[in-house]
């Protein structure tokens, strides 16, 4: 994402307008001029790349878009930094300093010295380490002597999506609440929104059915006691989980600083799923983990009429929703849903068993790993529902099957 100064918005009104480009003419070319000049500074220092961006740079007037671009960059997608160094910097200047201190007193290091001292500190490690290497190591773990040791080049469109992106990412950082209504959509792309929204800790409060959609009201950084950076970040990241989803609305209350005048404003920003911004968040896997699908692969195996279908239900209860891994289709008409439980963390396995309690569901099979410890986790046998089927290693049909034949 981008820093705060590297944002740009307008209003118009009440509303804020994050700053867009086109996909095009010159913000093409000055994307594929980055993307150039990155690819040259390979197996240079920070410090060099950092010379050739200002050169770039030049007296143009769309500096600060390209810094925003260079920004994402010279992030960790893209860019590997590296501190090449004979010995650990740190324990290198140790010696060093400790070297001239015997040899020197207190005469200060210049050049020539510190080519002595390198020179003397290669003979004691028995020239495995040449001096030129220990010069070139003593500082190289600061951040401008670093070197660019890997650059993954995007495609100049694919940079220009991702600016865009980012600079509504901004808009969340000084957000007091959002509120996305999410229309009826694929089952699974619900589950990749919510799976995101516990990967960042997100506040939230979910209300409706896969029927009809699901409104998210979530609290954002501003309304928090005390303003949080870090949450306000966690909230940007949702965007590009939610560009997955096919149909979508967002509304955002913000507190906002006015660019010019530098008071603080309030603000509102809306955004819907026709906005063409395009995410780089991959796409939901096939399955949560091997125990999934294995299971997958040997019920297709297995000579039954119950048909197995993927993440296609979802549970509303009281503020969240809870999605089953699979439902079983029969063809007189039957149906169950089936949950695997897997995971051993103790807090994750008293929320699941609270949210199949608080489902009221009776076609809910529950299959659950022996290796769990449940005592550790404060759960009760009686607490658990009482369609379950026990599994060690691997969850195979046939204990699925029987409970089925018994219902």
């Amino acid at each position: 994402m981008l820093p705060t100064d590297l944002l740009m918005h307008r209003y118009s009104g009440e509303e804020i307008v994050p700053k867009r480009m086109a996909i095009a003419g010159k913000p093409l070319a000055i994307a594929n001029d980055l993307i150039a000049l990155f690819q040259s500074a390979q197996n240079h220092p920070r410090s060099f790349l950092t010379q050739q961006l200002h050169a770039l740079e030049g007296e143009g007037t769309d500096y600060r878009i390209q810094r925003g671009l260079a920004h994402l960059l010279t992030s960790d997608t893209f860019s590997r930094f590296e501190t090449i160094s004979p010995l650990e910097p740190l324990a290198l200047r140790q010696r060093v300093f400790a070297l001239s201190a015997q040899k020197a007193g207190s005469i200060l290091a210049t050049q020539t010295t510190l080519h002595q001292l390198a020179e003397s500190l290669s003979q004691e490690l028995e020239r495995e380490v040449l001096p030129a290497h220990i010069q070139a190591g003593l500082y190289a773990d600061l951040s401008e002597n670093q070197i660019l040791t890997q650059f993954d080049a995007p495609t100049a469109e694919a940079l220009l999506h991702r600016y865009n992106v980012a600079q509504v990412q901004g808009i969340f950082y000084r957000a007091s609440h959002v509120t996305i209504t999410a229309h009826r959509n694929d089952p699974g792309e619900y589950k990749l929104l919510f799976r995101y929204l516990k990967l960042f800790r997100l506040m939230t409060y979910i209300e409706g059915d896969a029927d009809h959609g699901f409104t998210l009201t979530i609290d954002g950084p501003t309304s928090l006691f005390k303003p949080n950076t870090r949450y306000g970040l966690q909230l940007a990241m949702l965007l590009p989980a939610l560009l997955h989803v096919t149909k979508w609305s967002l509304t955002a209350t913000l507190q906002h600083k006015d660019t010019y005048s530098g008071q603080a404003r309030s603000g509102r920003f809306t955004l819907n799923s026709d906005c063409g911004l395009v995410t780089h968040y991959p796409p939901g896997k096939t399955y949560d983990s091997m125990l999934e699908a294995g299971f997958v692969d040997r019920w297709s195996k297995t000579k039954t009429e119950w048909k197995l279908e993927r993440e296609v239900d979802l549970i509303p209860i009281p503020g969240s929703v809870m999605i089953p891994d699979f439902r079983l289709v029969h063809p007189d008409g039957r149906t169950f849903l089936l949950e695997i439980v897997g995971y051993w963390r103790p807090e994750y396995l008293r929320k699941k068993f609270s949210q199949v309690r608080q489902s009221g569901r009776d076609d809910l099979i529950l299959a659950i790993s022996e290796r769990l410890n449940l005592e550790k986790a404060g759960v009760k046998m009686s607490d658990i529902p009482s369609q379950v089927v026990w599994f060690k290693d691997q969850l195979v049909p046939k204990g699925i099957l029987e409970l089925l034949a018994n219902s």
